[in-house]
């Protein structure tokens, strides 16, 4: 949807940068699994991720935020910029022109459109996915099993997750994406999850208990089948500390 034409009345009064866009890749972290969101098209079987144009009146970073905050209805959300997607042919334009003709008219898509991308890191159970004008479904998908999406946005989402990776040790990652109070278990399966690979506990416990940066609660986690796990929280001050010291080192 980023290389939609903005309409007649946008481009007569310059309100937003024509061929320069938005896609943002918004993960989530639920029951143990990566996540992220994506929009299905209306009248189709197709989806894609968020994105937009950028208004001529805000920054590149504003702008990323504003359609965050439409599709999740948070207001502050982590986002890095990753990667500038500026191919001169990064997807077949008539194939997607095709699919999409009964919502868009076809002479309303740029030939070329350069995107910015950005990820974000959100609390799952915070979001209220919101679908746009063009889609009608907005909804949370296991990474393992996203489905081909239009344009390059597979792409886009593989980039995505390698930046994260390459990140990881370096961002809050943890702070954004789990709840106030977790358990040790929960932290150590986020960042499996976003590896793609097994952690060894002992050794991932001792590092994060090592490291200061969470605080353990006297409080147990409920409903378990097993002994209940204590519940952590975040201290803020140390973490962001450790980051800037030069990383939490821990895998």
């Amino acid at each position: 949807m980023a290389k939609l034409r903005a309409s007649n009345r946008d481009f007569e009064n310059m309100e937003v940068f024509p061929q320069l866009s938005l896609d943002c890749v918004i993960f989530g972290f639920h029951d143990g699994t990566l996540k992220v969101l994506l929009l299905k098209w209306k009248g189709t079987e197709y989806w894609s991720l968020p994105g937009g144009l950028i208004r001529q009146s805000e920054d590149i970073d504003d702008a990323a935020i504003r359609i965050l905050q439409e599709r999740t209805g948070l207001d502050h959300i982590f986002l890095r910029q990753f990667y500038t997607f500026g191919k001169t042919e990064r997807y077949d334009s008539q194939k997607v022109s095709d699919r999409l003709s009964h919502v868009i008219d076809p002479k309303s898509w740029y030939e070329r459109a350069i995107s910015i991308g950005y990820y974000a890191l959100v609390d799952y159970a915070a979001v209220f996915p919101n679908p746009d004008e063009f889609t009608e479904e907005c909804k949370w998908w296991d990474l393992e099993v996203v489905p081909e999406l239009l344009f390059d946005h597979n792409e886009i989402l593989k980039k995505a997750l390698h930046s994260l990776r390459l990140e990881l040790s370096y961002q809050p990652v943890g702070y954004n994406l789990l709840p106030e109070k977790f358990t040790m278990p929960a932290m150590m399966r986020m960042y499996e999850a976003i590896l793609g690979r097994k952690i060894d506990p002992r050794n991932f416990q001792k590092k994060i208990l090592h490291s200061g940066i969470v605080i353990k609660l006297n409080e147990v986690k409920k409903g378990t089948a097993h002994k209940s796990p204590y519940l952590y929280k975040f201290n803020q001050d140390k973490y962001q500390e450790v980051l800037e010291d030069g990383g939490l080192f821990i895998i």
